[in-house]
């Protein structure tokens, strides 16, 4: 139920003898009595989403990808612009999205799962392990860096505009992408939820509560507390008759975390209620709770460009200009030799110091 278990179904345990319980003696044994809700038979469970994951992968790839890069292009002229640590901080989100999305949906998926039908030795897939959680959980502790930044910027004000410089902002990038690195790599243990027939050792709960906690618990904790002293600050403001305006930045903050929050929770819950109530394997409902959950999950990596683009003028103005710069090449280039192209008016840039 980690990352790796974004690939929808469960791989094929070649060459492993499954395990059978064989009748009682007669009909009416305690067996029958403790047999509760969920079989006990570790048969596994069918598959009934069909070919759909790979459609939605499919395009959740074919277009979140190019909006992405996109995005990065957008991000970096606007930080090299107005040197505004959100800038940066968006930019090094998106770029972990686009990391989640080619080593957890391309090669984890689409690649593995759907055409090399699962073929892979052991050492590899516990290797990707380690990059895919890192790319989750660099991507969640990046927005509790835009978080905190834009908590500091509204609270504290002037510790804020003494405090924070582009070298420190890419220090503190830098720092969490080495820690994400870090904490995935105790996963390289992780064990499969589609393999996982036997009772979660303790090594494998802990590594699932680790997930849960470093990739959503405790995030959301940060969202929850930065968030509601924000809101507050807001409101006093309004109370004290002053105009409370919500910028741009705190719009979009608000806006990232509470799609992170919504979009993954249930994920979570899908894999705290197979660990100690039904495992995916025996039952087709939480097979299928787990696959939509996953699909859910990854959404949250293509989802930030639209929320970009409706708050933010600045961005969508940086976005047709991006979009221009592309395409007037491709006209000149096209013109027959010795014709002459007509100058064609830039879009004004950006003024520097303009706010997201």
């Amino acid at each position: 139920s980690g990352p790796r278990s974004m690939t929808l179904e469960g791989r094929e345990a070649a060459g492993q003898p499954q395990a059978t319980l064989g009748p009682p003696a007669n009909g009416s044994g305690p067996s029958q009595e403790l047999e509760g809700h969920w079989p006990e038979i570790p048969e596994r469970s069918p598959c009934v989403a069909g070919v759909i994951p790979v459609i939605y992968y499919s395009i959740l790839l074919g277009l979140g990808l190019p909006v992405n890069l996109l995005t990065t292009v957008a991000l970096a002229r606007l930080a090299a612009r107005t040197r505004k640590p959100s800038y940066y901080y968006l930019l090094a989100l998106t770029v972990s999205d686009i990391v989640t999305q080619v080593v957890i949906v391309f090669v984890g998926f689409l690649l593995q799962g759907a055409v090399l039908a699962r073929e892979v030795p052991r050492a590899v897939v516990r290797t990707a392990n380690i990059l895919e959680f890192a790319a989750n959980h660099a991507s969640v502790w990046i927005a509790v860096l835009l978080t905190v930044d834009r908590y500091s910027a509204l609270c504290h004000p002037l510790h804020h505009r003494a405090a924070s410089s582009p070298g420190r902002t890419r220090r503190a990038i830098i720092a969490v992408l080495g820690a994400a690195l870090l904490t995935g790599i105790p996963f390289y243990w992780w064990l499969d939820v589609w393999r996982d027939a036997d009772p979660p050792s303790m090594m494998d709960e802990a590594l699932k509560w680790a997930h849960c906690l470093i990739v959503y618990f405790i995030p959301c904790g940060v969202f929850l507390v930065t968030n509601s002293a924000i809101i507050c600050r807001l409101r006093r403001r309004s109370q004290s008759g002053l105009q409370p305006r919500v910028g741009k930045g705190t719009a979009i903050l608000l806006g990232v975390t509470t799609l992170f929050t919504l979009l993954w929770a249930p994920r979570i819950f899908v894999m705290l209620y197979h660990l100690y109530v039904a495992p995916v394997h025996r039952d087709w409902r939480v097979h299928l709770a787990l696959d939509v959950a996953n699909m859910a999950a990854m959404l949250n990596t293509a989802v930030n460009f639209s929320l970009y683009c409706f708050v933010s003028k600045t961005f969508r103005a940086t976005i047709r200009e991006v979009i221009h710069d592309a395409h007037l090449p491709c006209i000149l280039g096209s013109q027959p030799e010795g014709m002459v192209v007509e100058p064609v008016l830039k879009p004004p840039g950006i003024p520097k110091g303009a706010e997201l």
